[in-house]
């Protein structure tokens, strides 16, 4: 029987968000400034009035903008070294230690940055279907490559990695509004399963 899972990241198989995490790791002075700076249009957020790419974008690139390839991932894996694997949740880590790899395709399907996400995929032994960092001349410009992954965009994204692949089952987990669309269209759908 083939299965494929797609497990959401950040609250699903993290007790945190990952973004605040890596972005404060990489610099807390910097970090420390723009998150004050942006407080009303976290608001604005929270009261659906602002766009959550514009408001993501603008926050990460307040943080990493002009900052070189090099360093970012130098930083995403010390990052990944010292949060790996405490932040995961402990169910789920045994759910995902016991998948059978043989007859399993399983998708890290996230929002988050590939920047950052990369090394817990890769430990995980998932493939990432992530919001991608857009780099010119090894340097971020602030921008993603594509949408946000997040709602359908993060559905499209599932299809496109799949193709045509066919599964005997489709199982899939998340834990916010923005997974929605993925739980649906799941065979089966888990909503905060490992909490």
């Amino acid at each position: 029987m083939k299965k494929l899972y797609c497990f959401d990241f950040d609250g699903t198989l993290t007790y945190k968000d990952t973004m605040f995490m890596y972005l404060k790791f990489y610099d807390s002075a910097k970090f420390r400034v723009q998150f004050i700076r942006h407080i009303p249009l976290f608001i604005l957020l929270k009261l659906k009035l602002a766009e959550t790419e514009k408001v993501k974008k603008s926050f990460i690139g307040s943080i990493l903008k002009g900052q070189t390839q090099e360093k970012i991932e130098k930083k995403a894996k010390q990052f990944f070294e010292e949060n790996y694997p405490k932040i995961v949740r402990e169910n789920a880590m045994d759910f995902i230690q016991n998948i059978d790899r043989d007859n399993t395709q399983s998708l890290l399907v996230t929002a988050s940055l590939d920047i950052w996400t990369k090394p817990f995929a890769e430990a995980l032994q998932m493939q990432l279907v992530s919001t991608r960092a857009e780099f010119k001349n090894g340097v971020f410009t602030g921008n993603f490559i594509g949408k946000n992954c997040n709602g359908n965009e993060k559905l499209m994204r599932i299809k496109e990695e799949i193709s045509n692949s066919k599964y005997d089952k489709i199982i899939a987990f998340g834990d916010t509004s923005g997974d929605k669309q993925m739980l649906k269209w799941a065979n089966e759908g888990h909503y905060q399963f490992f909490h």
